[in-house]
């Protein structure tokens, strides 16, 4: 306990087979910035160089396939050009001693055919979700009743993972992080709200969890597992989501990751009670005692509240979205207890350096 006690947000840690310089980690966030044909641009390489100083960064969501598409100018990691544009990333990143893990991502129905070739959106079930719109290269549309995939299509998808792991490898990247919440394909498949299905990925919770595993072994066959991250988010309500048990459903999720030798979990704390979502504890408090590996927490987190959940034991790093946007040099600013910039909502999506790479460092 006496050695718990000196843990704080600066003390480095051992991820697997790489040392983190602190415990402070950046956290996925989309900035639609991407270049033409979803490259990743100079542009992103200064914006991801200015936060090296960051114990690990996650980049925002890079779809796998050109159907895992379901917002503008979101990167990719499927073609040659988007694997050269994010060697520039990785590259400026490891020059400043910085570390980068990629995260992976397919939006299932949280698409729209603009996107797609004229196609539907696919999902594990042809469930919508309600009144939602999505923003297209032609405006904000209302997102259509998807597809239903085919088992023939899932295992497909399973091969984009890997394959999209391997482009990851070749463009320079330390790890991976495969993207399991926030309502998007894997979760679709994981939440009963979701999975209508009947076949071997619906019905039981084993079943609905099937996908999860079978990307998360293909990426591991191509990375190693202890260089493979998985994001989760019990609890969440965001693009319509809710399951009737999430104690349950991710509690077996939890248990079973233990047992994979992964880099780590990354878990999305429910800030508050929102939506019709049930409330039971879906906090580290909860998952800590499930999962025996690297475990790091996200949701609203400061410096006093990080350092608190570092000495308690509960995880054992921290991820920031925001304050990381908007203060390039966060880790210093904690270190100091300088005040930190505000964020600008209205540049957080699409635009250019405006909100992105012109954020105030300390002198």
């Amino acid at each position: 306990m006496s050695q718990q006690n000196t843990v704080d947000l600066f003390s480095s840690y051992q991820l697997g087979p790489i040392t983190l310089r602190n415990r402070m980690v950046m956290a996925p966030m989309t900035r639609s910035r991407a270049g033409e044909g979803n490259t990743p641009t100079p542009l992103m390489a200064t914006y991801y160089e200015q936060r090296a100083s960051a114990g690990l960064i996650i980049t925002e969501a890079s779809q796998i396939s050109p159907g895992g598409q379901g917002y503008v100018q979101t990167p990719g990691i499927h073609s040659p050009e988007q694997i050269e544009g994010w060697k520039t990333v990785t590259q400026r990143v490891h020059q400043k001693g910085g570390l980068i893990y990629l995260q992976l991502w397919h939006v299932g129905r949280i698409s729209h055919p603009d996107f797609l070739g004229g196609n539907l959106p696919v999902a594990p079930s042809a469930i919508a979700p309600r009144g939602m719109t999505t923003y297209t290269p032609t405006g904000p549309k209302e997102i259509p009743t998807p597809r239903a995939l085919e088992i023939s299509e899932i295992h497909q998808i399973v091969q984009q993972y890997k394959t999209a792991a391997q482009n990851a490898r070749d463009a320079g990247f330390d790890g991976v992080e495969v993207h399991g919440a926030n309502g998007y394909l894997l979760d679709q498949f994981l939440e009963d709200s979701t999975n209508l299905r009947n076949d071997l990925y619906g019905g039981s919770l084993e079943n609905r969890a099937r996908l999860l595993f079978e990307v998360m072994e293909a990426v591991g066959e191509v990375w190693g597992s202890q260089r493979v991250g998985v994001r989760l988010s019990p609890g969440g309500t965001f693009n319509d989501m809710h399951d009737s048990n999430p104690q349950k459903t991710f509690g077996y999720v939890l248990q079973k990751l233990s047992k994979m030798d992964l880099a780590y979990v990354h878990l999305i704390e429910p800030a508050i009670p929102e939506g019709e979502h049930p409330t039971p504890d879906l906090s580290a408090r909860f998952f800590r005692p499930l999962y025996s590996g690297t475990l790091i927490v996200a949701g609203e987190y400061t410096r006093e509240k990080g350092t608190q959940i570092l000495k308690s034991g509960l995880a054992d790093l921290v991820a920031f979205g925001r304050p990381f946007l908007a203060n390039p040099d966060l880790v210093e600013r904690f270190k100091k207890g300088a005040a930190l910039n505000s964020f600008d909502p209205a540049t957080f999506y699409g635009g250019g350096v405006a909100g992105y790479t012109d954020y105030p460092v300390l002198d």
